[in-house]
């Protein structure tokens, strides 16, 4: 394969993340001769104006609850905008594989119905894939016994009454790094795969604010956008975040709105978050894909 010819893999990060959560990927994918780009989306990473309070040491409680977000009054159509942005300039050069983990799996189903024709593949890792309107709305047909749920509720930080944008929640990530049985929680919930190490280096690249305001119909895929993009589902069998189980469901939702053009299924034993401490199986299973 002439190497004009090979996709660039775009990748989406999930909640509280940021693009640098994808290095280690795109280090492996580049030892196999492929072009990647990792997004910051609006709100996130390192050109966002996050609050000085959640670096600072020691940290200040009271600060950084009442300090801004960046998240203010950030939408889904932004992240669709900047998105698709980057998607347009990388199209010139070849063919698009978009991918996303977790949250991030909502802003590329947007894209995906927003500009079907610009993508080569869409690729969800261990990723939410809304296919139904209700999905917002209503319970869920499946058990979900997700570890994450419990020990964010720890490192939450209260909104103070006056927050500008109620969608907005503050997560304290870097509080687990003393605190050895939080630490452990949220290790285990999040990339069980990983080393210490490697976890403490993954907290301190986590950003404090994620937009929940991404939770509106925008998201829900389109059998007449997203629909006509092929489209692969990893499944990540030791994700203790989005379950196997959550997993599944989406996978089986989604195929029933678009029976013609199902998902393509593979399984990783894998964490949520295994493409960062283990990026080796990741890579070549995207390598495989095109």
């Amino acid at each position: 394969m002439r190497a004009e010819s090979r996709p660039t893999f775009v990748f989406v990060h999930g909640g509280s993340s940021n693009a640098r959560a994808w290095g280690p990927l795109q280090n492996e994918l580049a030892l196999l001769g492929h072009r990647s780009y990792a997004v910051d989306l609006p709100g996130h990473g390192d050109r966002a104006d996050s609050p000085a309070a959640y670096y600072r040491q020691p940290q200040d409680a009271a600060e950084l609850a009442a300090a801004p977000s960046p998240m203010d009054g950030v939408t889904l159509q932004d992240n669709v905008r900047h998105v698709v942005a980057a998607v347009r300039r990388l199209a010139e050069h070849g063919p698009v594989v978009l991918v996303g983990n977790s949250l991030g799996g909502l802003t590329v189903s947007a894209v995906a119905n927003a500009v079907p024709d610009l993508l080569h593949r869409v690729v969800y890792l261990s990723a939410l894939c809304f296919s139904d309107p209700a999905m917002l709305t209503e319970p869920w047909d499946v058990v979900d016994e997700n570890l994450l749920d419990a020990a964010a509720a720890r490192i939450t930080v209260p909104s103070p009454p006056d927050a500008p944008d109620p969608a907005v929640a503050r997560l304290n990530w870097r509080s687990a790094h003393a605190d050895p049985e939080l630490f452990a929680q949220l290790k285990t919930a999040i990339m069980a795969d990983a080393t210490d190490g490697q976890f403490r280096v993954l907290l301190d690249s986590m950003d404090p604010d994620e937009n929940y305001s991404v939770l509106e119909p925008g998201v829900v895929v389109r059998a007449d956008g997203w629909g006509r993009v092929p489209h692969t589902y990893v499944r990540l069998s030791e994700d203790r975040s989005i379950t196997p189980a959550v997993q599944d469901y989406l996978i089986r939702k989604a195929d029933e709105l678009t029976p013609d053009n199902p998902f393509d299924v593979h399984t990783l034993d894998a964490s949520h978050v295994g493409y960062f401490s283990r990026p080796q199986p990741f890579a070549d299973l995207l390598t495989r894909l095109v």
